[in-house]
């Protein structure tokens, strides 16, 4: 099964949220409509800035996992090198 590690923010150099799902446009949806409760609703967390897909998404597990513990500065790197306007990646997914 395919998995996707992203990471959100309600704005540049904002709150950052690492996580994974194995439906990435799906999930996103749920952000921006903030759907499910907890973290990324309460920090308005809605803007998709990184994206990472995983033939396994064991393999996409393990990857947040790290992420998750790394450096903030790490992950603004990692968002940057790839997306250095920290623009909303969510219009890709379709």
């Amino acid at each position: 099964m395919t998995g996707w590690v992203y990471i959100v923010t309600n704005q540049r150099d904002g709150t950052l949220y690492v996580g994974v799902t194995n439906n990435l446009p799906r999930r996103i949806w749920e952000h921006r409509e903030a759907v499910v409760e907890g973290f990324t609703k309460q920090y308005r967390l809605k803007q998709l800035v990184w994206f990472e897909q995983h033939d396994d998404i064991a393999e996409a597990i393990r990857l947040e996992k790290r992420l998750k513990k790394w450096p903030r500065q790490w992950k603004i790197n990692l968002i940057e090198a790839e997306n250095p306007d920290w623009e909303d990646l969510y219009r890709m997914l379709f």
